[in-house]
């Protein structure tokens, strides 16, 4: 298994994307008839079939990790000129990470398991996050 990393170019915070992500897939005319989040990128992962229906994608917002969604599928996806691109099938719900510090990189990456952040715990507050936040941006965790 392999997950993917990807920065979330254009979005500040954790909010603003939940909020967007209704949206992009009309944008896209990418109707695949279910409760899915899809995000199209150009290239397909040569390890596609390590990653559907048991990866995640890890979301980078303001310069950290801080969640992530699982990836149900990966579809080829041709538009009207011919140019193939690779839309990421994603459940809709994100999961909170431990925010984890990511210096900017182009596209998307390989992440693997042991190099992904934990998740939050299911109680963990909005105390314990900014905390976590915060020892994140002094590289303390």
């Amino acid at each position: 298994m392999i997950h993917m990393i990807k920065l979330c170019v254009g979005v500040a915070t954790l909010q603003e994307l939940e909020d967007y992500r209704d949206e992009r897939a009309h944008w896209w005319d990418a109707d695949y008839g279910e409760d899915v989040h899809v995000h199209r990128t150009r290239m397909m992962p040569k390890r596609a079939a390590e990653m559907e229906g048991v990866s995640s994608i890890y979301w980078v917002i303001s310069g950290q990790v801080v969640c992530r969604q699982p990836i149900l599928r990966l579809a080829r996806f041709t538009n009207a000129e011919g140019i193939d691109y690779c839309d990421i099938i994603m459940a809709p719900d994100m999961v909170r990470t431990v925010p984890y510090p990511k210096r900017p990189f182009q596209g998307w990456r390989y992440l693997r398991p042991e190099d992904a952040p934990p998740d939050l715990g299911a109680n963990e507050n909005a105390e314990s996050l900014a905390l976590a936040a915060d020892l994140a941006k002094l590289g303390l965790i």
